[in-house]
């Protein structure tokens, strides 16, 4: 990736590719949700390690991101995991997620 412009790179965030002209500050402030739950939530949370952990539960936690190249996108969106990913579109509600096959759960606002 050393002599790969900018232009030519994707952001990949929960299943859904970041717009070059969105800046993190804007999905920051407003808090942008994705298909599983906010993209990126600093706030500060339990200790996970202590009690039972309910899997049917939203979780608050984010994961990292991926940086892919344009052409390799193109190449194998066709193929998992890309198949799966989106532009992210603000406007779009994304109001219910699953878990482990199909398991349906609503989102909290």
């Amino acid at each position: 990736m050393g002599n790969v412009s900018s232009d030519a790179l994707l952001y990949v965030k929960e299943d859904l590719i970041i717009p070059q002209d969105i800046s993190f500050y804007d999905l920051i402030a407003t808090r942008a949700r994705g298909k599983s739950g906010p993209l990126f939530n600093f706030d500060v949370h339990d200790d996970v390690r202590l009690g039972v952990v309910d899997a049917r539960v939203e979780k608050d936690e984010s994961h990292p991101g991926k940086v892919v190249e344009r052409r390799w996108y193109d190449r194998n969106k066709h193929i998992f995991p890309a198949s799966r990913w989106e532009i992210y579109d603000p406007a779009k509600e994304y109001g219910t997620y699953t878990i482990h096959g199909g398991e349906v759960n609503k989102k909290k606002k």
